[in-house]
């Protein structure tokens, strides 16, 4: 059963910050049950709201080929990126992560831990595709590659050998709001959430929120345990069959009310499992519809782009580079030849067309090095993640919403 055992601190009598933060004490340290073999009751509420989260997120994977969501799954992967590390204190915006994602040498500060943020979230749904039973090993690749550039590169994917704490203003946890497990207990927690991974009896929306909630319980890592978390939900949603192409942005929600978020994974350790999955299937779902609507936008604008560029032929860079846009809506001469395998000269020249046009501004570089930045792209995913945050909210609303399904172009 879940239960508190009692930890001891040794003080440093060399420690800033006055009395409390040199002292010795005795602290409470949370360890939860386990999880392998939970079996849930959930209320029709809670049940409901699983399948309409599933639903959703069905009928957007469904989607991929007839309104082009392919070239859409990066700036859901992106605004997800971003919503999970802005939790953590690190805010970046969608312009300068795309900044950092095309440039990664000189990426600084917050771009470069969003940055590696994506790429953690690109190999947790890398790993939901292997057939192969999970393990610690697994989870501890997500957090060697969100850490591996970060402050502290020598705790990538290690285990924990000490004990940490979430809060508090003391170099020690005298003040924390929540104490994870001892050390000593963190392997045997970790091989105890696998093997919930590894079952396939359970919704997949359900096993994802009680699968998150436990390893931040857990607090497995020194540090970048929620992001790693989070990493979490796009390998279960993709192993379990439901996202095949996008997994929409659950943290943009869970970001937008940090307090409910945190309040949530506070009730799950008291035992409010179906609560939590109740919140975070709301979460799901409507990140889900949100993200269709983006697409049919984007898919609109792509359109909106062409006849303003004079409609140029379907081979040509121009339109190469309109159908490529969404997934790297800053780019250059160089970075567009190799997405659509044309010359450098010809690369140019459709770069240079989509400028005339507006479609495209420069934003840097010389003649022959030249970046471009698709402006009206950006505009449209502020909205968006306003409305998966704040569906009241009327000029999001109108911008993401305005038009219906367009046509495929």
């Amino acid at each position: 059963m879940a239960h508190f055992v009692t930890q001891h601190w040794e003080g440093d009598p060399g420690a800033m910050g006055g009395r409390r933060a040199r002292a010795s004490f005795s602290f409470q340290a949370f360890v939860p049950d386990p999880i392998a073999d939970l079996r849930l009751l959930v209320s029709f509420e809670a049940a409901d709201a699983v399948a309409n989260a599933e639903e959703a997120i069905r009928a957007l994977n469904e989607h991929a080929g007839v309104i082009g969501l392919e070239a859409v799954g990066p700036l859901l992967l992106r605004s997800e990126a971003v919503a999970s590390s802005r939790l953590e204190n690190i805010d970046v915006s969608t312009f300068n992560l795309a900044r950092a994602l095309i440039d990664p040498q000189h990426a600084r500060g917050a771009a470069r831990e969003v940055a590696a943020n994506v790429a953690a979230m690109e190999t947790a749904i890398a790993i939901g595709e292997k057939e192969a039973d999970l393990t610690i090993d697994d989870l501890a690749e997500l957090h060697r590659i969100l850490m591996a550039d970060s402050t502290r590169p020598q705790e990538a994917g290690h285990v924990r050998s000490v004990q940490n704490w979430i809060g508090g203003r003391l170099a020690n946890p005298g003040d924390a709001v929540y104490i994870p497990p001892p050390a000593s207990e963190v392997v045997r927690l970790l091989d105890d959430l696998v093997a919930f991974l590894n079952r396939a009896d359970m919704p997949a929306i359900a096993q994802a929120a009680i699968a998150h909630a436990q390893f931040e319980t857990i607090h497995p890592f020194e540090d970048g345990n929620g992001r790693t978390g989070r990493c979490l939900v796009h390998l279960i949603l993709r192993r379990r069959g439901l996202t095949p192409h996008f997994v929409p942005p659950i943290s943009i929600v869970l970001a937008a009310r940090p307090t409910s978020y945190v309040a949530g994974l506070a009730g799950f350790r008291e035992g409010k499992v179906v609560e939590w999955c109740l919140s975070f299937a709301a979460a799901a779902g409507r990140a889900a519809e949100t993200s269709l609507a983006l697409a049919n936008r984007v898919a609109a604008l792509q359109a909106e782009w062409r006849a303003r560029a004079g409609n140029p032929r379907a081979g040509s860079a121009a339109a190469k580079t309109i159908a490529h846009l969404p997934a790297q809506p800053i780019l250059s001469a160089g970075i567009i030849r190799a997405a659509i395998g044309s010359s450098h000269q010809r690369a140019n020249d459709g770069l240079a067309r989509l400028a005339a046009s507006g479609v495209l501004r420069q934003i840097g570089g010389g003649t022959y090095d030249r970046t471009y930045a698709a402006d009206e792209l950006f505009t449209l995913v502020d909205a968006y993640e306003r409305l998966v945050a704040h569906p009241d909210d009327d000029r999001a609303r109108m911008l993401i919403l305005a038009e219906g399904p367009a046509a495929p172009g």
